[in-house]
């Protein structure tokens, strides 16, 4: 480069310092520049590096297309179910445990055998108890005798048969204890009491007959000898005699101011006498009260032990109440005694098999101790948990598959309960459900079991794979396929194939139930597992997302299909 030199200045002094400024000054200015555009340049050249490598692999990828797997639409039975674990039980169980202390006496059965309830497996010596009982017995019926006797002081009773022939007391009055209150007389039969002379008297019997003259009117009556005097009396004439007892029936003409005499085998009597009533008593108070009401009025009738007048009184009533309570505390002890006495005697409480047997006969055992082990095999149960969000889905009477790892064999059991009570751990609830198993083989209580319950199922229903059902409900049939005639036309499909819209139904792992839209004889097609990289479709559909219309699936193979 030439610079030129300005005018005065003189040459070759100034002109290499301007020139060194100008050369200083332009180099300064590139640097800066350069701090951008060498950074620049190097992120250029890493995304069009990036760029060929990202085209590369796509131009790779683009030409991978799936390969379709064809299967005839058949029919067979799909079971939804839900599964879960659990741990099995006897039908029911129960621990034989004593209630009292003492030496086993008997104890006929052994651990295995099937006993029935109510069967008898100990029996423990009760000679303590025993006399316990027979105790409390003598107690409450002493208790019982003296209940009826003072709740029955509230009635004056007669002891005989008769007429009332006089009341003493009104209703509403007082009387004290042993009061007179009423006389009651057996008209129905009149006794007169003679004597006859002795020698002539000790041959006398009861039940003979004796003919009585009545005095004043001499009329004769005929009457029983009811008793004899079997001691010798002195008369007035200085006779001995003998008091003999004669009863006679009285039609009502007869009372006790009518005398008579009489005579048996002939023999005279030595006297004459008046007639009495056959019975006659004097009622009286058995404790103090007020006459509540009479029962039977003066000149009435009253059977034997019937009630003439009834007594009342708050003294009365508290008496009655204290032999009542009495009574009962009895009876309470008795029945306290008795099922001591019983639990001497174990019996079996429910029908089962022995499993366990702690004691035997000849043992001592106390008071608490477990004997014995019951379990009832009939059938085996368990309860297993359901998630709340499937609990809707249990419903009584749905099979249950059950399996073991210990044992071979699928075994059947039924759900039998389905509770409404739930457990809540950690925000989720779960329910008990109960599953019966009847028919469980070698199946033991205790066991750990899994369990898969048939929430749904459809026996012979037509079928098609699962990876067969496309979005929306599609599935690829060949074009030569009976229900081909049904394809979707707004729908582009792979050369040979159309799409139809189907009705599913239950599904379980592997297959999904046609309920409409497929029928036996079509030839479907789809994707499986085994055919097709999900890495592979992935790359393909991004790469074809940018070219596809909204509302448009990318498939792989470079087919279309109408989205829902």
């Amino acid at each position: 480069m030439t610079w030129k030199k300005k005018k005065g200045e003189p040459a070759g002094q100034e002109a290499p310092a301007q020139g060194g400024a100008a050369a200083g000054f332009s180099l300064g200015k590139y640097k800066n520049y350069l701090k951008w555009i060498i950074p620049l340049v190097v992120v250029v050249v890493v995304v069009a590096i990036a760029a060929f490598a990202n085209n590369l692999n796509k131009s790779k990828k683009v030409d991978v297309a799936p390969e379709y797997t064809q299967a005839s639409v058949t029919r067979r039975t799909i079971s939804q179910t839900l599964s879960t674990t659990g741990t099995l039980s006897a039908a029911n169980s129960y621990t034989v445990r004593s209630l009292v202390a003492g030496e086993i006496l008997t104890s006929d059965f052994e651990e295995g055998d099937e006993v029935q309830s109510g069967q008898q497996l100990y029996q423990i010596e009760n000679s303590d108890a025993s006399a316990n009982v027979e105790q409390a017995q003598l107690n409450l019926e002493q208790a019982q005798r003296n209940y009826d006797t003072i709740a029955d002081y509230r009635y004056v009773r007669s002891p005989v048969a008769g007429t009332v022939y006089s009341l003493k007391v009104k209703v509403g009055e007082e009387v004290t204890s042993g009061q007179e209150v009423a006389v009651v007389q057996d008209a129905s039969q009149m006794v007169l009491q003679l004597t006859f002379p002795s020698a002539d008297a000790a041959n006398f019997s009861v039940g003979q007959t004796a003919q009585i003259t009545l005095d004043g009117t001499f009329e004769v009556l005929n009457g029983t000898v009811t008793e004899v005097s079997g001691s010798d009396v002195l008369s007035s004439g200085n006779v001995l005699v003998r008091t003999v007892t004669i009863t006679t029936p009285n039609a009502g003409t007869l009372n006790t101011t009518q005398s008579a005499t009489a005579t048996i085998n002939g023999i005279s009597s030595t006297n004459s006498a008046t007639f009495n009533y056959k019975e006659q008593r004097t009622l009286t108070a058995s404790t103090a009260g007020t006459v509540a009401s009479i029962y039977v009025p003066e000149g009435g009738q009253v059977a034997e032990n019937g009630i003439v007048l009834e007594l009342a009184g708050d003294k009365l009533e508290e008496t009655i109440q204290s032999a009542y309570e009495s009574l009962r505390s009895r009876e309470i002890s008795m029945r306290n005694a008795e099922e001591t006495l019983g639990n001497y005697t174990i019996n079996a409480p429910i029908s089962g098999t022995v499993i366990q047997r702690n004691y035997q006969q000849g043992e001592s055992v106390e008071s608490g101790k477990d004997l014995c082990i019951i379990y009832d095999l009939s059938y085996l149960e368990m309860t297993i948990n359901i998630d709340e969000l499937d609990i809707n889905q249990i419903t009584v009477g749905q099979s249950v598959s059950v399996t073991a790892d210990s044992v071979d064999g699928v075994f059947e059991g039924e759900v039998t309960r389905v509770s409404m009570v739930g457990t809540t751990t950690g925000g989720t609830t779960t329910y008990p459900v109960t599953v019966q198993v009847d028919e469980y083989g070698d199946l033991r209580p205790g066991m750990n079991v899994n369990a898969e319950i048939v929430v749904e199922q459809a026996s012979d229903a037509i079928a098609v794979p699962n990876a067969a059902i496309e979005r929306g409900d599609y599935v690829l049939v060949t074009t030569a396929s009976p229900s081909a005639a049904n394809a979707d036309p707004e729908m582009t499909a792979p050369e040979g194939y159309v799409y139809v819209s189907v009705e599913t139904g239950v599904s379980d792992d592997n297959y999904t139930e046609i309920t409409a839209g497929l029928q036996e004889g079509d030839i479907i097609g789809y994707v499986s597992s085994k055919t097709f990289s999900y890495d592979d479709y992935n790359s393909y559909g991004s790469e074809m997302s940018a070219a596809v219309p909204v509302g448009v699936i990318a498939l792989p193979g470079n087919t279309l299909r109408g989205g829902k």
